[in-house]
This record gives structure tokens, sequence and C-alpha cells, in this order.
């Protein structure tokens, strides 16, 4: 009778441990990843008040962890197709992007990672801080801008952007929710 009793107990907390596994969320670096079907909005059209102009195209942004820490963003719909590199930070309930390589030092004017004297780019984080904000303490200064990133919450992204038409430089925000 008492070993009935112990075998029920062990399927109940096994029960119990699967069935709380598979609530739990993913990390974030595997949850980011997918398809985000949303729209482009020109934002120099809204600046200038260009009302005869789409504002919004439908879009898709395909998410790929491509590296530590850095994802591929492919944005594409019937006007534009783009590819570009982030890295990517937590932050909480958030995933932040920061761009990288060049891209980031022709905005903030140095390399990623000069920040970062003693081996890797989380290795000393402390105080509780988030990646995000050891990120901002480490590479950059009150003011910078940055463009987006993930609500984990209502697992949709968020991203501004530039791209060349024309050679002329126009700005662009996506908007999507995961599929």
């Amino acid at each position: 009778m008492k070993k009935n009793g112990l075998i029920t107990i062990m399927i109940t907390l096994l029960i119990m441990v699967i069935t709380a596994c598979e609530e739990s969320e993913l990390p974030s670096d595997v949850a980011i990843e997918g398809t985000y079907v949303g729209t482009v909005t020109n934002i120099d059209d809204i600046l200038n008040d260009r009302t005869y102009a789409k504002l919004e195209e439908t879009a898709i942004a395909e998410i790929t962890k491509i590296g530590n820490e850095m994802i591929q963003v492919h944005l594409y719909n019937v006007e534009m197709d783009t590819t570009f590199m982030l890295n990517y930070y937590e932050d909480m309930d958030n995933v932040n992007v920061c761009l990288t390589g060049n891209e980031f030092k022709n905005m903030y004017g140095h390399m990623l990672g000069l920040g970062h004297t003693n081996g890797g780019m989380m290795n000393h984080m402390q105080n509780g801080e988030t990646e995000w904000m050891h990120h901002l303490n480490d590479e950059h200064q009150e003011g910078d801008e940055h463009f987006g990133g993930f609500d984990m919450q209502n697992h949709t992204f968020r991203y501004r952007f530039n791209l060349l038409d024309e050679g002329i430089s126009k700005e662009f925000q996506f908007e999507g929710q995961k599929e």
C-alpha cells in the first residue's frame, strides 16, 4: 500500500515538473527568433506631411540568431528587401537591439567592445545589471540613440532604420507581431 502511494506521489510530481517546463519561457535568443508580420512606415513621409504617399506597407521580418548575442534581420515586402545584423541584449521583459560592426562605429564613434577590457562582453556585469544596462554603461554615452527591440510579453518586434533610395537616405519603421 505504501509503495502504491509513493508511486502516485512520484507520478504527480513528474507531471507537475513536465507541466512547469512546458509553460516556462524559452531563453530570449530562442524566443526572439522567428517570423514577424507587420507594417513598414515611411517616417520621412509622416514628418514631411506627405499624405499622398502610402505611409504603411505590409512587411515581414525574419529573425535568425547568427552568433553570440547577434541576430540577422531579413526585412522585406513588395517595395524593399534588406538584410542587416544587430546585437541583442536582455532587459527584463524586453530584448533591446543595437547596431554592430561598422554601423556601430559610424553611429557612435568607436568600435563595439572597446569598453570591455576584461574578457568577454558580459563577463564583468555587476550590481544586478541587465545585459542592456551593462551594454549602455560600457558602450554608450548619455543621449546615444537606439532604434528598437523586442517586447517579449506581446511577442512583437519594432525597429527604425534607414535605406538609400536613389541616393537619398529615407527613414522607415517596422512593427510586427511574431507568427
